[in-house]
Order: structure tokens, then C-alpha cells, then sequence
């Protein structure tokens, strides 16, 4: 019955999308107010609808309804309540329903803005809203509905139907199959979430884009309309990434934090074109500049946001976060396919419209540092597009697929980088407009003299590997640049107002927002940087088999074996771990635990490793094996990733400057003046 509710609220929705769709469109072309305003309650309407069938799958989920296919084949009876609600989203149609539902709620959001000011846009953010919505909506009802039943046949046969198919009758198994393993990482509970909040998100600016394409609007008011959506979804992108790492770190044993799977390049890519749009709209909100530019880098990021989710679910690439091959990837590519040659045609029309208000002058102007900063973003993006694809190339015309190895998206990555980490010290130097060598010599001097000491520093300190110095000058440059921007900024304050240093800079906060968001962003980037060049340089690692009571060293430290004992606890697992004391210089740091999980219900394993985590390195032990010697002993692998923490850290400061840059400007400002200060000063 439950089902039932929920396939026809599904069906309710999807024909609320399409009226919505069609009375915009209508009301657009007819010039008929109220038709748009219809569209816009059916748009209104719209999550309710949708959010009723998906609560009706969270209620099969938790009930364990096992004659639902999709309730067989992600939850078991093992599996504690928190876990069965997030295999909302731990399979193929789940997953869709999930991105479907979100979609909805970003429609909802926009449908109850204030439109007074923009009536031109309404009808035509809600066609190309819709529009999405309603492909995911028919993906979901037509290809791949989580309430379709299980069935067997005469034969023994399972098949899975709406309805009752003829010479068969009801199954119910007595347990499903359960979560994968992999996906019960509270890390990865909150990843997917993250990444289609992200996805989802950046929807938006593409509709108010499409719809300023349409309506000839060359101004920038589409982009102050959704300037706080795209920090949003670039936000939610950017979380959904740094968990997707931590899960990778913690999970998949291989001792890193990315392995330049497909499916991470497949969230990687679209944030990086997203990366260059947030950059590249402030040029044009100041200088009226690049205008064809970003309404192509939107189109950009909208097509490769689908495109990242088509190859997740349509099995085309291999990789441990895909789901089983299904029958909506030719589908998904006529989808994408369609919306990227519409708005093409749309961008190509109105191009002349387009054009900068300001031409490029200066190669050290500010604007011109920023489309670099761009066309770098966007060479990555391609080159890894081309990475995830070359299995798929080379068994075309070779017919044997082949993968790329890391260490090509490295050697491409690590250069460009660092080019990208020194434009981010030039730019907050340079001005727009016309800006000389000269001038920006004088601003440059002091961050570029403070940066060089720090890999002279690391030469006398025994550190020869010039790649690591010239990664850490590069990140010293960028804290220094910002650094003195800080002073800078707090120091005019402090003489023009009167003010004390430190209030001085959080009046610099409050004014400007997003400019000083932008630094805390560049240092958390600084910071990962940090932790990425500690990991990818110096990391080491050793392994071994012991015996209780011996020991394994690396980079001085000593790892004694001591016990292993396996049990079982509530919840479907079945633990096998191991307690490793940590010495170092004879002196006991402390125990850690790795273990190996089993769960019965999926018949998987899933490794947990022992972790001893401080700022200046991870050492991190996996328990590998233990069958081939017994309890008494086991089979150990030890990895040592100096600045590991820098990483995480780094994460949470690219975090909060995101937040202070989408937090709103309106506040008033603190103005606290120094004893003896003049009245007339302090207004100043």
C-alpha cells in the first residue's frame, strides 16, 4: 500500500513538472502573466509531491519491506535505523529519487523569491528548472522506480514489477542483502548528500543564465541574483569532495586520500569549471567584462554536472562508487546532449550582445590574471575528461581498454598547480585596468622576500627535493600576499577611522565580505596544499608479518603487536582486530587498533585502520591478514604522511571562508574609536 502512495505521488509530480514546463513556456510566449504565475505554483508544488513518495521509501526502508527490490537490495535486518534511511541513497534508484528530491527543494526556494523586479526571468528560470526536473522525474518513474516489486516465476526466476506479472507470484525474502560495506562509513553517509546539494545547486545560475540568454539581458543582474547560489553549490561540491577524500582515506586501504578514480574526477571536474565561474563573474560585476565567457562556463558546469551523474549510474566507467550498469545512460546523453546544443544556440545568437564593456589592456591587470586563473581551471578540467575517457578511446581504436596511472594526472597536475597557486598571489596585488611591471614590483617585493625565505630555510634544514621547495615557496607567496593584504586593509582603516588594528580588520569582514572570505579561502587551499605535498612527497610505508610480541619500525617509530581477538557486536558486524602499541625513542605514545569488519549480510569485508593522527604526520596501521598464521599472528601495513592534518584542517578553513563569502553584507559596521580620537575622525 505504502508503494503504491508512493509510485502515484511520483507520477503526480512528474505531471506537475511537465504543466509547470508548459505554462511557463506558454505564458513566456504568449505574454500571458497568469499562465507564468500557474507555472510558478506548480513549480511551488512540486517538492511537497515528491517529498511524500520519498518518505514512503524511508518507511519501506526501516520496515524492511523485503517484497520492495529495492528494500532487498540495500538494507538488511542487521542494519541499525540510521543506516537503512541513508540507503535512500546507497543504490542506483534510491539515489535518483534522492537527486530528484533535492532538485525539487532548490525549485521551491526560487519559486518563493521576491520576483517583482524580475518578471522576465520567472517564466524562463521556470522552463529550464522544470525541464531538468522533469528528465530526472522520468528516469525515475520509467527506468529506474524504487517501489517496483519482487516476483517469482514457476521456473524460480526473480523479476521485479509494478504489477503483478502473469504466471508468477509475490516473493518476500526473509533478509536483504544489506548496505555495501563501503558505504557505511559515517563519512560516506554524508558525502552523497553533499555532492547532489552541490549538483543540484548549480542548476540555478544555469536557469537564470539561460533565461538572461533569451530575454537579450547583457547585464550582469543574473549573476547578482545568483551569486549566493553558486557559493552555495560550490560550497556543498566542496564538502561533498573533502568527505569523498576522508571516506578514501579511512576505507579503501591503500593508505591515500585520492586515487584519481572516474567517479572522483566525475565531481572534480564540474567544480573545477565552477571554481572558474565564481572568479571570473567578479570581473564582470566590476569591469562589464567577459560576459560570453560566463555564460559559457555556466552552460559549462550545468552539462558537466549531469554528465557526472550520468556517470555514476549508466555503468559506462568502472569504479568503486558506481552503481550497477543500467539502461538510462543513452538517455542521459541525449539529455545532455540536447541542452548543451540548445544553450549553445542560444549564447551564438546573442554573442555580439555580449560583448565586454572594457577591452583587455594589461597583462598584469587584474582581470587579465583572473582569465588565466580561468583558462588553467579549464585545461584541468579537460585534461582530466580526457583521463576518465581513455579507457573508452583506447578501446576503440586499439580494442583494449587501458587506464591512465596516477602518475599522469600528477605529472600534468603538479605544474600547472603551482602556476595556479602563484596567479593566486599576484592577482589581490595587481589592479583593474591598466597595471604595470612597476607598480606591481612595489606591492610584490615584501610577500616575494618573506616567501623565498622559507625554501631557503627547508636547503639548510637537509631538504634538497626542489619540486617540494618550490610547492612550499609557492604556498609561503600566497600567505604573504594575503598577509599583507590583511595589513594593508586594517592599517587604512586604522588611519582613515581612527580605529584599533584588530577592529580595524574585522570592519574589513563586515564591508567586504566576499573579497576577505576569498583570502580565508586561499589560506585553507594553502593549508591542503601543505598536506597534499607532505603526502604525495614523503610518505613512506612498510609491512610485515608478526608474531605477538614483535615489531615493525618506520621513520622512528616502533609498532609492537600485542593481541588480536575477534567478536561480535550489535549491528551485523563481525570484528576481527588487532591492538598495535606505538614507541617511539623507547617511550610509550600509545595503542591503536586496527580491525578487519565482516558483515554476513553482504557477505563483505571492510578494512578499519588503526589511526594515530597529530599535526605534524599520520601513522596509520591496516591489519591485512591473519588466516595463514593464526590468532597468534598477523599481517600488518604501516604508512607514516607527514602534514597529513594540514589537509583536513585546510578543508575547514576553505569551509569557513566560503561561509564569510555567502554570508550577507548587510550589517552595521563596528566603529570603535582609540582614547582621544576626534568625533569628526571617527565619522570620517
Amino acid at each position: 500500500m505504502i508503494a503504491d502512495i508512493g509510485f502515484i505521488f511520483l507520477i503526480l509530480t512528474l505531471l506537475t513538472a511537465l504543466y509547470s514546463a508548459i505554462a511557463a513556456f506558454y505564458g513566456a510566449r504568449n505574454d500571458k502573466p497568469s499562465y507564468v504565475e500557474s507555472a510558478r505554483h506548480a513549480m511551488l508544488l512540486a517538492w511537497p509531491l515528491i517529498t511524500l513518495p520519498t518518505l514512503a521509501l524511508i518507511r519501506l526502508l526501516i520496515d524492511g519491506q523485503y517484497h520492495i527490490q529495492y528494500v532487498a537490495r540495500v538494507t538488511s535486518n542487521t542494519m541499525p535505523i540510521y543506516l537503512k534511511i541513508t540507503a535512500l541513497w546507497g543504490g542506483q534508484a534510491g539515489s535518483l529519487l534522492f537527486w530528484t528530491w533535492m532538485m525539487a527543494a532548490c525549485a521551491f526556494a526560487v519559486s518563493v523569491r521576491k520576483w517583482d523586479r524580475d518578471r522576465e526571468f520567472l517564466p524562463w528560470v521556470i522552463f529550464v528548472t522544470m525541464v531538468t526536473l522533469l528528465f530526472f522525474l522520468s528516469l525515475v518513474v520509467f527506468f529506474e522506480n524504487p517501489f517496483r516489486r519482487l516476483w517469482i516465476m514457476d521456473s524460480g526466476q526473480q523479476v521485479s514489477a509494478m504489477l503483478q506479472p502473469s504466471g508468477t507470484m509475490p516473493f518476500v525474502p526473509s533478509d536483504g542483502l544489506g548496505l555495501n560495506p563501503l558505504l557505511r562509513h559515517p563519512g560516506m553517509i554524508i558525502h552523497p548528500p553533499m555532492l547532489y546539494l552541490g549538483f543540484v545547486s548549480f542548476v540555478i545560475p544555469y536557469a537564470y543564465a539561460i533565461a538572461a540568454l533569451i530575454t537579450g539581458r547583457s547585464d550582469d543582474r543574473w549573476i547578482r541574483i545568483t551569486r549566493r547560489w553558486t557559493l552555495v553549490a560550490w560550497l556543498f561540491l566542496s564538502l561533498g569532495l573533502v568527505l569523498g577524500s576522508r571516506w578514501a582515506y579511512d576505507v579503501l586501504g591503500w593508505g591515500g586520500y585520492w586515487g584519481w578514480d572516474a567517479v572522483e574526477l566525475a565531481a572534480l571536474i564540474p567544480w573545477l569549471v565552477g571554481t572558474a565561474f565564481l572568479h571570473s563573474v567578479m570581473v564582470q560585476e566590476k569591469r562589464g567584462m567577459f560576459k560570453q565567457w560566463n555564460m559559457f562556463l555556466i552552460i559549462l558546469t550545468y552539462s558537466l554536472v549531469i554528465y557526472g551523474t550520468f556517470l555514476t549510474r549508466s555503468g559506462v566507467i568502472d569504479s568503486v562508487h558506481t552503481f550497477a550498469q543500467s539502461a538510462i545512460g543513452p538517455v542521459f546523453l541525449i539529455f545532455i546532449a540536447f541542452m548543451f546544443i540548445s544553450s549553445a544556440v542560444l549564447l551564438v545568437r546573442q554573442w555580439d550582445t555580449l560583448r565586454g564593456e572594457h577591452p583587455l589592456v594589461s597583462w598584469l591587470s587584474r582581470e587579465m590574471l583572473f582569465l588565466l586563473n580561468n583558462l588553467l581551471f579549464v585545461i584541468l578540467a579537460a585534461v582530466y575528461e580526457l583521463g576518465v575517457h581513455f579507457p573508452i578511446i583506447s578501446e576503440v581504436f586499439t580494442g583494449v581498454k587501458q587506464s591512465v596511472s596516477p602518475d599522469w594526472y600528477e605529472s600534468i597536475s603538479a605544474p600547472l598547480m603551482f602556476i595556479l597557486l602563484v596567479l593566486m598571489g599576484l592577482a589581490p596585488l595587481s589592479a583593474y585596468g591598466r597595471h604595470s611591471a612597476k607598480a606591481l614590483g612595489r606591492s610584490i617585493w615584501i610577500p616575494f622576500g618573506f616567501s623565498s625565505l622559507i625554501p631557503i630555510t627547508l636547503f639548510f634544514l637537509g631538504i634538497r627535493n626542489v619540486a617540494a621547495h618550490l610547492g612550499v615557496w609557492s604556498l609561503a607567496f600566497v600567505v604573504a600576499v594575503t598577509g599583507y593584504e590583511f595589513w594593508r586593509g586594517a592599517r587604512a582603516r586604522q588611519n582613515r577611522h581612527d580605529e584599533y588594528f584588530l577592529i580595524g580588520l574585522l570592519n574589513l569582514f563586515r564591508r567586504n565580505r566576499r573579497r576577505y572570505g576569498g583570502y580565508i579561502i586561499h589560506l585553507g587551499v594553502v593549508l591542503m596544499a601543505l598536506g597534499i605535498i607532505g603526502a604525495e612527497m614523503y610518505q613512506s610505508e612498510t609491512q610485515g608479518a608478526l608474531a605477538v610480541g614483535e615489531s615493525l619500525s618506520l621513520e622512528g617509530y616502533e609498532l609492537r603487536y600485542d593481541s588480536l581477538s575477534q567478536f561480535y557486536i550489535p549491528g551485523g558486524q563481525f570484528i576481527t582486530r588487532a591492538v598495535v602499541s606505538v614507541f617511539r625513542d623507547g617511550k610509550l605514545l600509545g595503542e591503536i587498533y586496527p580491525r578487519q569488519d565482516y558483515f554476513p549480510d553482504s557477505r563483505q569485508s571492510m578494512a578499519v585502520p588503526g589511526l594515530r593522527s597529530r599535526l605534524n604526520a599520520d601513522l596509520k596501521v591496516l591489519l591485512v591478514g591473519w588466516e595463514s598464521i593464526g590468532l597468534e599472528g598477523a599481517t600488518f601495513k604501516v604508512y607514516h604522511t607527514p602534514l597529513m592534518t594540514c589537509l583536513w584542517l585546510g578543508a575547514a578553513v576553505f569551509i569557513l571562508g566560503t561561509a564569510v563569502a555567502a554570508w550577507p553584507e548587510k550589517v552595521r559596521e563596528i566603529v570603535r574609536r582609540r582614547p582621544g580620537a576626534s568625533l569628526s575622525a571617527a565619522r570620517a
